[in-house]
């Protein structure tokens, strides 16, 4: 039966099954168009992808160049790396170990929290929008709703045994950290970095824990195509290379694996916020036919009933109002009605598109 019509009581292939399968050459439907196609595509320049030491933030001296830092980042990529973040090495690799945990169960373990509903709150599949795909993504996912984490940890897988405990720490850990982020990121735009503080601390965080098995012909394949995050900020967790960002010359960039190292996305709800001054980092995830890519992305809104709109310090005559607001229960009727990769979710956002 097709996965876009898999329900849980369904036949259901996950990606993983297919490379237990053992097979040399992927399902027609998983092969992208040429032009999505990573092979060649990467930029042979020596760009230095910018690393932010947040503990750096605590020498008065220091901090104003850390902020000018992340506003270059963000203006110029919308994407940083940080370090020095205070979550321990510990809390990521037994996150990262209980992903690993999770994915190799057998199918059946995995089937009853199978879902193509994209509003459910714990959601396991496969690619991208089961009902929408045109092309098949070589991926599995397990999603879930984590803040405040007490109201949807108990809807969390029970197995693997310490999997609620061991990613709720992680979770935990990334919520504040990327309320810390996001002061620094409102101060870079010269507003209070208390701005929107109780909506951000109330927000939304929705764990996406991605699999990307061994492909046999990851040239004809992607784990995810080119997109943008709908999130104000996206925080991510890789334990092998395989993201690849999106300059603003349209160049592609491998994201290094740095040990203790967190990823930081600006997605769309934050270009909106911050009236276009910085835009969503296109990216994608590209797969390998020698190992399993595990990654672990923390996408921060507000709350689902909020609507994000542009900060009004950052719309004057020079700056004129260029977007609707948009929040998350938006975007979730927006994806369960779109092919992501044809239309984006930002460009239903602009006044002036």
């Amino acid at each position: 039966m097709d996965k876009s019509s898999a329900t849980p009581n369904d036949s259901f292939t996950s990606a993983m099954t297919l490379t237990e399968e053992g097979l040399t050459c992927i399902p027609k439907r998983y092969i992208v168009p040429s032009s999505l196609r990573p092979n060649g595509t990467l930029s042979n320049s020596n760009t230095c992808l910018p690393i932010v030491d947040l503990s750096l933030l605590q020498h008065p001296l220091l901090r104003p160049q850390i902020i000018q830092q992340v506003h270059l980042a963000c203006k110029e990529l919308g994407f940083f790396q940080v370090v020095n973040h205070g979550i321990p090495l510990s809390v990521m690799k037994d996150a990262l170990d209980n992903a690993i945990e999770l994915f190799d169960l057998p199918s059946e373990e995995k089937l009853h929290l199978l879902s193509s509903n994209v509003h459910d709150p714990v959601r396991y599949s496969t690619s991208l929008n089961d009902d929408k795909d045109k092309v098949s993504f070589w991926r599995d996912f397990l999603k879930h709703y984590a803040n405040p984490i007490s109201n949807w940890i108990d809807l969390w897988p029970s197995n693997p045994t310490f999997y609620k405990e061991k990613m709720g720490n992680y979770t935990k850990a990334v919520q504040k950290l990327q309320e810390e982020i996001m002061e620094v990121i409102f101060e870079s735009l010269e507003l209070n970095p208390d701005y929107l503080h109780e909506d951000i601390a109330k927000g939304s965080q929705v764990i996406a824990v991605n699999c990307y098995p061994a492909c046999p012909e990851p040239d004809l394949a992607l784990g995810l195509p080119p997109h943008t995050d709908y999130s104000l900020l996206s925080i991510i967790l890789q334990n092998h290379q395989g993201l690849q960002i999106m300059d603003r010359d349209e160049k592609w960039h491998s994201v290094p694996v740095i040990e203790g190292g967190l990823i930081a996305l600006v997605g769309d709800h934050m270009e909106v916020l911050s009236n276009g001054q910085y835009k969503g980092v296109v990216h994608r995830a590209t797969v390998n036919s020698e190992k399993k890519r595990l990654s672990i992305a923390s996408l921060h809104s507000l709350a689902l009933g909020k609507k994000v709109r542009p900060a009004p310090a950052l719309v004057d005559e020079q700056h004129i109002l260029s977007y609707n607001e948009g929040g998350f229960s938006d975007f979730l009727d927006f994806i369960s009605g779109e092919d992501i990769v044809q239309v984006k979710y930002i460009d239903k956002l602009k006044i002036n598109p």
